[in-house]
């Protein structure tokens, strides 16, 4: 089980997504991204998306630390209904279970549908997600920051850097053991 680590909905326990189709992130992992968020002053009013969701423990920690509303995206079923379930408990514990929703699909795909900008982006894919296909997330996620977005990605440490877009730049990356975290911002 993760749980919520800090803010309004600080200790709630969340349910995992069964089998190994995800790959929760640690909580050692969680904590020190969010000090890192935190120290940008990333939550604040944010509009969060959250893509490869999983559970959605990172758009959800983000809700709890102060974000305005998360948008929770993934294409398994499973995951959808897990991600479904957390977001009305955490929803409920930060008195506001209207500014979280949850969809199922592909991440592009899905994008095209909704409008927005965000102010703070989640990716999470499974770790064998090919390049190909997690640049062509990140170059429809680009034209959608808003200035001052912080993009974070986890991969496994042994993937390569990814292919950053035109409009998105790299601020640095952390490995945690086999994860490694890439943070980004809207730039050249």
């Amino acid at each position: 089980m993760s749980r919520i680590i800090a803010g309004a909905a600080g200790g709630l326990t969340l349910s995992n997504v069964a089998g190994d189709a995800t790959r929760p992130t640690t909580d050692r992992v969680k904590e020190s991204v969010f000090s890192r968020l935190e120290h940008w002053d990333a939550f604040a009013g944010a509009s969060v998306l959250d893509l490869f969701a999983g559970s959605g423990a990172l758009g959800l920690e983000a809700m709890s630390r102060g974000a305005h509303q998360a948008l929770l995206v993934d294409a398994g079923t499973a995951a959808v209904k897990v991600s479904q379930t957390n977001a009305k408990r955490v929803g409920k514990a930060i008195g506001r279970p209207d500014a979280i929703r949850v969809l199922k699909g592909k991440a592009p795909a899905v994008l095209s549908g909704v409008d927005g900008e965000w102010d703070l982006v989640f990716l999470d894919p499974p770790y064998p997600m090919g390049e190909d296909e997690l640049a062509h997330v990140l170059e429809v996620i680009a034209g959608r920051l808003r200035p001052g977005a912080v993009v974070v990605i986890e991969r496994s440490s042994r993937s390569p850097e990814p292919s950053w877009p035109a409009g998105l730049a790299p601020i640095s990356d952390k490995k945690y053991g086999e994860t490694r975290i890439h943070y980004a911002e809207p730039g050249d």
